[in-house]
């Protein structure tokens, strides 16, 4: 517990100052944790980080996490997605040179965490560096992930009693998973009302039911991404993705909600 508190602290007074001050800051901190939740997923997998085809997905999941107006140089019409997908033909094309030993699988895994990762931690700093409200929104989605984990985590452990997904993740229950979303709902409320938010993030047009319903959506895609994370680790054998965080495991294991809920909030329409 002692080292959980201390990484904590640690961890909170690097990142709530790139937080607020935001711009390239932000930019470089979300490209550097998308490398390493890359070199996350090969040690998982048991596959070394000093090699082609990790060089090849980290410049590929480095492009994906790059804000869109670091790539004006590209010519019209073509977006990040597109550069990505050059480095995805490197990858496929690799297993011609390597004759399989760098197989279809292989590739596939290193593509799919590309994207997944990449395009997540792009929004870490797209949403923070929004032209109007992109701190308070960003601490909204923060607010909605960290109040359901812990929500989740304590009313489950005092009332829970029917499993969610033991074959995934045995010690979470419905109990919980509910109590967290209900107590996202109660802090969202207090965040957005108490601290006059509406102001900030204004596609929910001050309306206290259209809040309710975003942070249930956003709630429950952030359990999903931690039930992700935790059918990813359970296949490859692992308790936690990484030990870069002393007491809490690694980067996927800390941003493993955020990477579902930062996409959804550009999807629903808030930037």
């Amino acid at each position: 517990m002692k080292k959980r508190v201390i990484t904590a602290v640690i961890a909170l007074a690097i990142f709530i100052p790139i937080i607020i001050a935001g711009g390239i800051w932000i930019d470089i901190t979300a490209s550097v944790l998308a490398i390493i939740g890359l070199s996350e997923v090969y040690i998982m997998r048991k596959r070394i980080i000093v090699s082609l085809d990790f060089v090849i997905g980290a410049i590929g999941v480095f492009l994906l996490s790059l804000p869109e107006n670091a790539l004006r140089w590209l010519p019209n019409d073509f977006s990040r997605f597109d550069l990505a997908y050059v480095f995805v033909a490197l990858l496929l094309i690799l297993m011609v040179f390597t004759k399989n030993s760098y197989n279809f699988e292989d590739a596939g895994t290193t593509i799919l965490s590309m994207f997944y990762i990449g395009n997540g931690f792009h929004y870490l700093a797209a949403i923070r560096n929004a032209d109007s409200g992109g701190l308070s929104l960003l601490l909204f989605g923060m607010i909605i992930v960290w109040v359901t984990d812990s929500g989740a985590y304590l009313i489950g452990r005092q009332w829970g009693k029917h499993k969610l997904y033991p074959a995934i993740s045995p010690n979470k229950t419905w109990e919980g998973s509910i109590g967290g979303v209900i107590a996202a709902v109660i802090f969202a409320l207090i965040y957005m009302i108490s601290f006059k938010q509406f102001q900030y993030i204004t596609p929910l047009h001050q309306s206290v039911p259209l809040l309710i319903i975003t942070v249930i959506i956003l709630s429950i895609a952030g359990q999903i991404g931690d039930l992700v994370e935790s059918a990813y680790k359970r296949f490859y054998g692992v308790k936690d993705s990484g030990k870069i965080l002393p007491g809490h495991g690694g980067i996927l294991d800390r941003f493993d909600s955020m990477l579902f809920v930062l996409p959804l909030i550009h999807a629903l329409g808030f930037i």
